[in-house]
């Protein structure tokens, strides 16, 4: 009996450590350092924000992927996993939920700290 409870309770934990090494890592870079690495790696760059506040102004060569979109989730599975993400929204709200969401699908996500608002107040 000691041998089947000890078995099963292996089995467990080695299935919750491989679900953590599938989380892949998220990071919080100000407007400063986001700017610095868009420019000089190849990333994917997604603004999660409405397709109204996209057409407002966005960074230059980000893709639109809308966070309160019901397929938000199908499209983001069409981004390349060997590449990172760097995603922003207008404040850091939407962006970290949608970090979030990224991270368990397996994606490295950087994100901008204070958002679109951040990046304007610093390129205005």
């Amino acid at each position: 009996m000691k041998n089947i409870i000890l078995t099963a309770l292996l089995v467990m934990l080695s299935f919750f450590k491989v679900n953590a090494q599938e989380v892949k890592a998220k990071e919080l870079v100000n407007s400063t350092v986001f700017e610095k690495q868009i420019t000089a790696k190849k990333v994917q760059l997604i603004d999660v924000r409405t397709p109204k506040e996209y057409q407002e102004g966005t960074i230059s060569n980000a893709k639109n992927i809308d966070f309160l979109a019901d397929d938000f989730e199908t499209v983001i599975r069409t981004l390349d996993k060997t590449k990172p993400v760097y995603i922003f929204c207008q404040s850091g709200k939407r962006s970290a939920a949608a970090a979030e969401k990224m991270q368990k699908a397996g994606f490295d996500v950087v994100e901008l700290a204070g958002g679109y608002k951040a990046w304007k107040a610093e390129h205005d």
